[in-house]
């Protein structure tokens, strides 16, 4: 910078315009601003560049919706407002997304994952699709918690889970199949307090359950909190004393459900033993994961704690609360500390607790 002030006072001196000698200022001044190492150094990694988000399943349903959310207002939150946008990359119930973050992806924090909370499973039961560890993900933070709750229809014989423990013929649940998570709970409920259930599989989805209920072809089944309290039937059933709820699967009761008992206070009631409380944290985990997002491992620390803080910003910002109420989702975050810890308890499993896992999911 010396040697353009010299040059622009010789000008002076020597009577050129005042206009060359403020052209040779201004290109000393841009000198220094943009070609300083020192300067450049002090810029947010992130000014400039775009965050991709890879959400592993397909564009317009309920979880692609939330990560669209999520990161319309995530990137004002990080220093440098880099764009964030969403890349879907449907297959294998998010396997292949979580693939790609973890060992394709570069650990730059420029590419995020937002993956289905349950394909842990896969991994403990050894899959060979599966090439990630769970464990080792750099954990972003999720805007929910998708936890269940379990009820029967209000005018059969089974008015708590202990009727169901003594019943001499179990209640009919409705499922849509074996691998799913309306079979899985209630058989971790018979593994861990003693109940019984005639599960009844083969229902295409949903509203084909609700109607089974309503006919009397079933009597239970399980629900998210976001579907019982935000959709039809159950707005009508509840208004009906259709229904009786007997449990929920979170850690502490619902302040929709104050009165309703948790699995796990039933498991401190019906003394289950320690390897069927792990069982019952690894199949309830993706309950608490709910809606994760993770980055690739390696990232460094400094841009994992920019993306953490900035994805707590944005799941409590006034404007991304008013939208989920609007759409009737229920707005729960957990922290990627708090998710960093839970990945790596799920994962730290015996091989006799895998085994119970292994033939309570049929494989």
């Amino acid at each position: 910078m010396a040697n353009w002030k010299k040059v622009a006072i010789e000008l002076m001196r020597k009577n050129r315009s005042a206009t060359t000698a403020t052209l040779f200022l201004l290109l000393s001044l841009a000198s220094t601003l943009g070609f300083s190492p020192a300067l450049q150094a002090q810029a947010p990694f992130y000014q400039g560049k775009t965050i991709r988000v890879v959400r592993g399943g397909l564009a317009g349903d309920l979880y692609d919706l939330w990560t669209r959310l999520v990161a319309k207002h995530m990137g004002k939150h990080i220093p440098g407002n880099p764009n964030v946008i969403v890349q879907n990359m449907p297959g294998a119930g998010s396997v292949i997304a979580a693939n790609y973050v973890y060992g394709v992806a570069r650990a730059d924090g420029l590419t995020l994952g937002s993956l289905n909370p349950g394909i842990y499973l896969d991994q403990l039961i050894g899959r060979k699709e599966v090439q990630f560890d769970w464990a080792k993900f750099r954990w972003i933070g999720t805007p929910e918690q998708t936890d269940f709750l379990f009820f029967i229809r209000a005018d059969s014989p089974y008015k708590s889970i202990e009727d169901i423990r003594a019943a001499a013929e179990p209640p009919k649940c409705g499922s849509t199949g074996l691998g799913s998570v309306l079979t899985q709970i209630p058989k971790l409920m018979e593994e861990t307090l003693g109940t019984k259930f005639n599960i009844v599989v083969g229902y295409q989805g949903a509203p084909d359950i609700d109607l089974a209920m309503e006919r009397g072809e079933v009597q239970c089944r399980l629900i998210t909190f976001s579907a019982f309290f935000g959709r039809e039937p159950f707005n009508t059933w509840r208004k009906k004393g259709f229904l009786r709820v007997l449990t929920q699967t979170g850690k502490k009761r619902d302040s929709l459900l104050p009165d309703v008992p948790t699995i796990y206070e039933l498991m401190d009631k019906y003394k289950t033993p320690e390897a069927g409380r792990r069982l019952a944290t690894v199949i309830l985990a993706p309950n608490v994961f709910g809606r994760p997002w993770v980055a690739t491992p390696g990232v460094p620390a400094e841009r994992v704690q920019i993306l953490r803080e900035a994805f707590n910003r944005a799941v409590n910002e006034p404007e991304l609360l008013a939208e989920a109420k609007k759409r009737g989702w229920r707005v729960g975050p957990m922290t990627g500390q708090e998710l960093e810890s839970l990945a790596k308890e799920v994962i730290s499993q015996p091989p006799e607790i895998i085994e119970r896992m292994r033939k309570l999911l049929g494989q």
